[in-house]
């Protein structure tokens, strides 16, 4: 059984982030925890995290089996995940935050929560259907221990990444401004762009191998 190389897991890593972008999701963060102390704001970032890491841990095993009892092939997956991925970036080019993620019906329920951590920080803000598609996606790659193991250990380091970010939330906010989230969420997504449109390309030659000849 094969796995893929370094670079493989590390373009996967840097997708993930691309899609979860916690650096563009801060302000959300500080202005959802804006009436709380400290420590409450630094536990609902763990929580957040937390939730996301184990979603998409869960997604990333369990996968294969939802595309089986729906009976989607992997083909079909890839173009719709790389048109919902490349809906997104387009939102994110634009600094904004996209439907997929959040309507604003949902912002406006979310602001009446007192628990914010799960839903909507967990899901779907970090753990969005983008997220969850990449990780479906680059779990079909290959079969084996060290494949899962690779894919496992990336979004691992995701949630302590995203863990820390939340932490250091005000600082980062007060350093880069608004500005420069908008910048930082534009370069994510132009990475999620170029990945949604490989996503589509390598699908419509999975669906019509007369592309790919």
């Amino acid at each position: 059984m094969e796995s893929g190389n370094f670079n493989e897991y590390l373009k996967f890593f840097i997708a993930l982030l691309a899609i979860v972008n916690p650096v563009g999701t801060i302000p959300i963060f500080i202005n959802m925890t804006a009436n709380q102390d400290t420590a409450t704001r630094n536990t609902n970032g763990f929580l957040a995290s937390v939730s996301m890491g184990t979603i998409l841990i869960v997604v990333l095993f369990t996968g294969e089996a939802i595309l089986r009892f729906f009976g989607i092939s992997v083909g079909s997956f890839r173009v719709g995940g790389g048109i919902l991925i490349l809906l997104m970036a387009i939102s994110m080019l634009n600094a904004k935050m996209s439907n997929v993620k959040q309507t604003k019906e949902e912002a406006l329920d979310s602001a009446e929560r007192d628990s914010v951590a799960v839903v909507p920080l967990g899901t779907p803000l970090l753990a969005g259907p983008g997220a969850i598609s990449t990780v479906i996606l680059y779990a079909q790659r290959h079969t084996s221990v060290a494949h899962y193991v690779s894919l496992f250990g990336a979004i691992v380091l995701l949630t302590g990444l995203t863990m820390l970010l939340f932490r250091l939330a005000p600082t980062i906010s007060r350093l880069l401004g608004k500005t420069g989230i908008n910048i930082v969420t534009r370069i994510m997504g132009l990475i999620m762009a170029a990945m949604g449109v490989e996503f589509i390309t390598h699908g419509l030659k999975q669906l019509f191998p007369i592309l790919g000849s």
